[in-house]
């Protein structure tokens, strides 16, 4: 039995799905664009194995000074949905981002 109040749907369905990180995921913020994570193509990918939620993400330039600020975004975030207890994200830059990665919407609203 949990401590924590689950919502009907966590009570009825516990399974973790890529949809539900990459939802979740969209609550990290690039602060220099204003866009999220997912919307601008900085998520390459999410993996679930039992209870751990790898994140494989990129910055927009390998000189970009927020990986760490992004990495503990993802561990508190994906960390609060029901049955996680371990996110690994893990920074990459091959391949390398593009702004033709990024989300329609995004596109647009940066003006590509």
């Amino acid at each position: 039995m949990s401590d924590n109040p689950a919502t009907p749907d966590a009570t009825t369905d516990e399974t973790l799905t890529e949809e539900d990180v990459y939802e979740v995921l969209e609550e990290v913020i690039d602060p220099e664009l204003g866009l999220d994570f997912v919307s601008l193509g900085l998520v390459y990918d999410v993996n679930i194995e039992g209870s751990d939620v790898y994140v494989t993400f990129t910055l927009t330039t390998p000189a970009c000074p927020i990986g760490p600020q992004v990495s503990e975004q993802m561990r508190e975030f994906v960390g609060d949905l029901p049955g996680v207890t371990g996110v690994h994200p893990k920074m990459v830059f091959d391949p390398a981002w593009s702004p033709e990665m990024m989300s329609e919407e995004a596109k647009f609203a940066l003006g590509f």
